[in-house]
């Protein structure tokens, strides 16, 4: 198995059990984990469900940390640790994401392929096969990738084991929730390159793994309040 894929969860139980889906589906076998970051008892209830069906490891986070959700940067500790246990690559399937059968085998393809990518991204498009959050910064670009010095999203990016063994994910800082920015940069700074594969696309609903944060658009007053006032969403 060339690569472990997870899968961070907080609710949304309907958009995650569709991910899952398509994950277990998909060309190769992998080894998967789904991180339960402190959902609803429903959503637990349902996780587990699906765990039995389509024989993924589910973890819950209040087995790792008693630190109140967002918990990404233990999600990404504990995922780095393992696959450099077992030799693997990590990929990151958010659940507000469907990828395709071919999609993860691309991903894996291509690193192995180029021993120089430190993480590699599926871009992602909307129902209409159009590119939208978060790489709406490619959205004209006609080649087929693009190596970029810009941040790359985890909505469905692999990260080679190569780069894993060059940063260590405990000095991620704590004071952040999310770190798909940071760890992009530290890729660049430690030798690698960052690309997207335009012409590999997964379906993204964006923040249906955290419904809160479509108040961005529906009320973008109480997001600022809740980001600045509530610490939330700290990037």
């Amino acid at each position: 198995m060339p690569a472990l894929v997870i899968t961070p969860v907080k609710d949304a139980l309907g958009a995650t059990l569709t991910t899952i889906e398509a994950i277990q589906s998909g060309e190769l076998p992998l080894e998967y984990r789904v991180y339960n970051d402190y959902s609803s008892p429903e959503t637990e209830k349902g996780l587990e469900k699906a765990a039995k069906q389509h024989k993924f490891q589910l973890i819950h986070l209040r087995d790792l940390t008693d630190a109140p959700s967002p918990n990404y940067k233990t999600v990404l500790q504990h995922a780095q640790k393992y696959a450099l246990a077992q030799n693997l690559s990590l990929i990151i399937v958010e659940s507000d994401v469907t990828v395709k059968k071919d999609t993860l085998s691309k991903l894996i393809a291509f690193s192995e392929q180029h021993p120089s990518t430190g993480l590699v991204g599926a871009v992602t498009v909307d129902e209409q096969n159009k590119v939208n959050f978060p790489y709406l910064k490619f959205k004209d670009e006609k080649a087929s990738l693009i190596n970029t010095k810009r941040s790359l999203s985890f909505c469905c990016t692999l990260l080679s084991n190569r780069f894993l063994h060059s940063y260590d994910f405990s000095h991620l800082d704590t004071s952040k929730d999310w770190f798909d920015t940071h760890i992009s940069k530290k890729s660049l700074e430690n030798g690698f390159e960052n690309v997207v594969l335009m012409d590999t696309r997964v379906l993204h609903r964006p923040h249906g793994s955290r419904p809160w944060k479509q108040l961005k658009y529906t009320n973008p007053v109480k997001y600022y309040l809740n980001k600045f006032f509530k610490g939330r969403d700290k990037i």
